[in-house]
């Protein structure tokens, strides 16, 4: 890991949709449309968002039938960074319960 290498990774982290998308993997796994949900974006929007955060290593992705599902990767060498850097942040919990509430978890199946 380099200097320069850990300085991308908090710039990624540095946007707030892509922080608060960490956040929540933090807890679950999420579908794109989850996500698309929870912060009132498009699906093209939600997936460049993602595509960074895959492109450094920071989330999986599994395909279940024809939906992508996105996980934190804690086997990346950035994961105690961002780990370390999810304790200071609020708990992204709220967003998984407002859309549990809404019926919209899962609304991808």
């Amino acid at each position: 890991m380099t200097l320069e290498n850990q300085a991308a990774v908090l710039k990624l982290l540095g946007d707030k949709t892509r922080l608060s998308m960490i956040g929540l993997l933090e807890h679950q796994e999420c579908c794109v449309c989850e996500f698309v949900e929870i912060f009132s974006m498009s699906q093209p929007a939600i997936s460049q968002h993602l595509r960074k955060l895959k492109d450094a290593g920071l989330v999986n992705e599994s395909r279940k039938g024809q939906w992508i599902y996105y996980s934190l990767n804690r086997d990346s060498a950035y994961f105690p960074m961002v780990d370390d850097v999810l304790k200071h942040i609020p708990s992204q919990q709220e967003k998984l319960k407002w859309l549990e509430e809404q019926g919209l978890k899962i609304s991808c199946d």
